[in-house]
């Protein structure tokens, strides 16, 4: 009775230590993880605007398209982000542990290190069905507008800026020539506008010495005022050619004006349901819908040039074994008997030959690459359905290889966690990509291509495990 009554407050204890830990745990995780995650997004979001750069300065964008751009871009850089910030998190949490030795503490009370690492991986598994459920549902949706609101900016013009010296094209149907600009932007020295409305050339020409460019209050014209110039417009007849002496006309102003309506450079938004047929933009559900049909279609253009190919040929065998009555015919079909002929016939048989043989040599390379396009569509459509899933594993596998890490090297901070990070996910990174690549271009197969940096960089995971909670 003795023995059990003392055992009693030895498991009491060590349940109330293992909750301890287990908060402990938890709570230095989570904190790691959320500051790493964040701190990935706002790297590849600088990265972003750096390729991008170029496409969004100088076209007048208002704060809130801006935001819109950054966020959906932001949302589609979760899927390389959320393993990373679990594999940096990871160390940086048992790293800790290790390096203020609160890990040596962990082992010595009879607490073993899968029992520590316990929470992190139910935290992760949860976070891998969750990272599923974003892959599947909610980055299609983000990838669709943060792609044509890219593709909308992209063709948006520049603002209304005219540059001394140089011909601004910008408004439709006019052309702007400023000589001079005053130092507060809105005086105008040396101005020519020319007026191609009727698209006939250089008929219409208005020349000033000076102006004032202005917005209208709305914002949604800009007013030119001009002082001290000449209109001139050329008469055009349609019986006129260019050796034909035109009219002339030139009229004089003191101050005149002219608007331009801005509506040009207003952002024109897309319509989503025009790229909703991208791979990228679906769940699986919609991408095993599509391989469906795309397969069957590939199946039946098949078909159909197989048996056409054959009907060819038979027509070919057919009319060289029964139509033995026409001596030009038997010529086409058998080589020998073009010495039997006269070189005008002869002539007329080789170029005949040579037609055909172009025909069906262009309908043979056209249905080949035809059919290149079908595979390789095909072939992306099968690699975003099986990424859907890659990133719910990479998550558990760079947790497998960050806690036992951290373990090991015992090395907090955002030193040296930072630098093994970077380095598992560039491995990890450049696998995916090239293999990727050979599984659409070349022979590899798809799921190989897909799953190959899984399958490599798991066991490795696993030895890390092993040797952490062995030693």
């Amino acid at each position: 009775m003795l023995q059990k009554y003392e055992k009693k407050p030895y498991l009491c204890i060590n349940s109330q230590l293992v909750k301890k830990l287990y908060k402990l745990i938890l709570s230095s995780f989570l904190g790691s993880f959320i500051f790493t995650f964040f701190i990935v997004i706002f790297v590849l979001l600088m990265q972003f605007l750096w390729v991008y750069v170029d496409d969004l300065v100088g076209k007048g964008l208002s704060f809130k398209i801006l935001m819109e751009l950054f966020f959906h871009a932001s949302v589609t850089f979760v899927p390389m982000a959320l393993p990373l910030a679990i594999l940096l998190a990871s160390i940086m949490s048992f790293g800790d542990l290790g390096e203020h030795y609160e890990l040596v503490a962990i082992k010595a009370s009879g607490i073993s290190l899968w029992t520590a690492m316990r929470p992190l991986l139910i935290f992760s598994m949860m976070l891998s069905g969750l990272a599923f459920i974003f892959s599947n549902s909610i980055n299609p949706v983000a990838m669709l507008k943060f792609k044509t609101l890219l593709f909308d900016i992209r063709r948006q013009k520049l603002a209304f800026d005219i540059k001394e010296g140089q011909f601004y094209k910008d408004i439709e149907n006019y052309v702007i020539y400023v000589d001079k600009k005053g130092k507060d932007g809105s005086t105008i020295y040396g101005v020519k506008i020319y007026d191609h409305t009727e698209r006939q050339g250089n008929t219409k020409i208005m020349v000033a010495d000076s102006g004032m460019m202005s917005l209208s209050p709305n914002q949604r014209t800009i007013i030119f005022t001009l002082y001290n110039g000449h209109n001139y417009t050329e008469d055009i007849s349609e019986e006129a050619t260019y050796r034909t002496k035109r009219p002339f006309e030139r009229m004089s102003f003191r101050e005149e004006q002219i608007k331009f309506s801005l509506e040009s450079f207003d952002l024109t938004r897309s319509n989503e349901d025009m790229y909703k047929s991208y791979q990228a933009m679906m769940n699986t559900h919609q991408l095993s819908m599509a391989l469906d049909s795309l397969e069957q279609r590939y199946d039946d253009r098949q078909e159909s040039f197989r048996v056409s190919f054959r009907q060819r040929l038979s027509n070919y065998e057919s009319r060289k074994r029964h139509d033995t009555r026409d001596t030009t015919l038997n010529a086409q079909l058998e080589w020998p008997l073009l010495d039997h002929l006269d070189p005008s016939s002869r002539s007329n048989v080789i170029e005949t030959a040579v037609g055909l043989s172009r025909n069906a040599k262009e309908n043979v390379s056209f249905h080949k690459q035809d059919f290149q396009a079908q595979t390789l569509n095909i072939k992306k459509h099968k690699k975003e359905w099986h990424k859907k899933f890659t990133l719910s594993f990479a998550c558990l596998i760079f947790f497998f290889i960050g806690a036992p890490l951290g373990a090991i090297i015992r090395k907090g901070g955002m030193g040296l966690p930072v630098v093994i990070s970077v380095l598992f996910f560039v491995i990890y990174y450049i696998i995916s990509t090239v293999a990727e690549r050979m599984a659409e271009f070349g022979d590899l197969n798809m799921f190989l291509g897909v799953w190959i940096s899984s399958i490599i960089i798991f066991p490795i995971g696993l030895i890390l495990t092993f040797k952490a909670t062995k030693y």
